[in-house]
């Protein structure tokens, strides 16, 4: 017997474009796919008997669909759904609503998946995803047999319970357990063995088990003319900070003004702004890809892209207003907030939007792809005529004063540090006017031959001149 859906209430032409609705003019076996698609989603109904605007036309064989379609979903699927005859302006359609599915449904082996208002069949990374997630887990979370405790990165361990000693999320006392306990307590072993999101923080190369798990940096004259480059590599808990040094030492160029004695940098966007985007690059990114986090920098904006995938549903607009946190990588993002470099509630976006507008510069703009999340700073106008020029700086240091840099540089890297021995080597380099690998490779020459030497940790130490 027909019965009044709410489907019969509503008004003609419906509006095709629906997360949970579709229909179609007459039923084919191939159907089973949209079938599939709602029950691997958020579930949904399918409508047999509507023409492509929506409009009622009916099914002459409504009886015997209702009693085939059943028997095929559950043939073909292995799910169970409901199928109901329905009655609009005198003609009969069939509903067939489906739920959503805990487990993951296949159609002959193929895994379909409703996103908005289209099917996908998922494949490749996706599916590898979609699998995780349906059994509760997440690619970040499995484990990596083959890598011990023992072979991770000393510093980087040492840099994350510094951080979280600060930051105050963790009990101070496990700061001082041994680095398997450690892990034990962010989740970073699985049965004692260590996990993919393991490797990725605390290895010295986590390229090495992950490929593109770096970063990428380009200065662009335009879109077709790169004219240097650059990779960060090591843990993500070092990345982050290497990269925004490399970028002011070499790739961003300050305005410089005094307020009295002091001098003051004013960088083309909010240094922490950058930085929560680097952040958000290297937490949020999909390590299946093989492809790195790539910067790209031009003499009016900086853009960052990172090979990370929203929620289903998820859009720019969602991503600028108040959002809960949905980590692409919980186990990384977790370390992270212990560390005390990102927050938990999401507001990472919102932030780095608002740091801009604060400082009078521009907003930065957000662009989400299929393959991808971009997020581009442009300059204020002041900031483009300033940049500094780097193909010249490429071209009169190696090749028209070579003699003169090797006899200067040692000489201006005592002097400077003499009268401020707590600069990092990008600050040094910064100051210099040199670049962060002359620097690397002066000072560790000028330690070499005990004309200089640092005291203390990495972090809050100090450099002592010893002539």
């Amino acid at each position: 017997m027909p019965n009044n859906s709410p489907l019969s209430t509503l008004n003609s032409p419906l509006k095709r474009e629906q997360q949970n609705l579709e229909w179609k003019e007459s039923w084919r076996d191939d159907y089973l796919r949209w079938i599939c698609g709602f029950a691997n989603a958020d579930g949904g109904v399918l409508v047999i008997g509507r023409n492509d605007r929506g409009q009622p036309v009916g099914v002459a064989n409504a009886a015997r669909l209702l009693e085939e379609i059943p028997n095929k979903v559950r043939d073909v699927l292995g799910i169970m759904v409901a199928v109901n005859l329905v009655s609009e302006d005198g003609k009969e359609l069939v509903e067939i609503r489906v739920d959503p599915y805990p487990s993951p449904v296949s159609y002959k082996g193929e895994y379909h998946y409703r996103s908005g208002s289209t099917k996908q069949e998922l494949k490749g990374a996706a599916l590898s995803h979609f699998l995780l997630k349906k059994q509760g887990l997440h690619w970040d979370a499995m484990a990596l047999p083959g890598l011990k405790a023992d072979a991770l990165d000393a510093g980087a361990l040492h840099l994350f319970r510094q951080q979280a000693l600060r930051s105050q999320r963790l009990p101070e006392a496990a700061l001082h357990e041994s680095d398997a306990l450690l892990l034990e307590r962010l989740h970073l072993l699985a049965d004692g063995v260590c996990k993919r999101a393991t490797a990725l923080l605390f290895h010295s190369q986590p390229s090495r088990w992950f490929t593109g798990a770096y970063v990428k940096i380009g200065f662009f004259e335009s879109d077709a003319d790169l004219r240097y480059q650059d990779e960060v590599d090591g843990p993500l808990l070092l990345q982050v900070n290497k990269t925004i040094e490399v970028l002011q030492a070499k790739y961003l160029k300050a305005l410089i003004s005094y307020e009295g004695l002091q001098r003051v940098e004013t960088w083309p966007m909010p240094m922490a702004a950058l930085r929560e985007a680097v952040l958000n690059a290297v937490v949020h990114k999909d390590y299946t890809s093989g492809a790195p986090i790539q910067i790209s920098v031009y003499s009016d904006k900086v853009m960052i892209w990172n090979s990370g995938r929203l929620p289903p549903e998820w859009t720019v607009e969602r991503l600028l207003s108040k959002h809960p946190s949905a980590p692409f990588n919980p186990d990384i993002a977790n370390t992270f907030f212990r560390s005390g470099q990102i927050e938990a509630w999401g507001r990472g976006i919102e932030r780095m939007v608002q740091t801009c507008l604060e400082a009078g510069r521009p907003s930065p703009v957000l662009q989400v792809e299929s393959i991808g999340v971009w997020v581009t700073f442009p300059f204020a106008p002041a900031q483009v005529t300033t940049l500094r020029k780097p193909v010249e700086t490429l071209v009169e240091t190696p090749v028209e004063t070579p003699v003169e840099t090797l006899a200067k540089t040692p000489e201006k890297i005592l002097a400077a540090l003499k009268a401020r021995p707590d600069l990092t080597l990008a600050e040094l380099a910064s100051s210099i006017g040199k670049s962060l690998s002359a620097v690397e490779r002066a000072t560790a020459k000028l330690v070499k031959e005990e004309r200089l030497r640092f005291v203390g940790p990495k972090k809050g130490g100090h450099w002592e001149v010893l002539e």
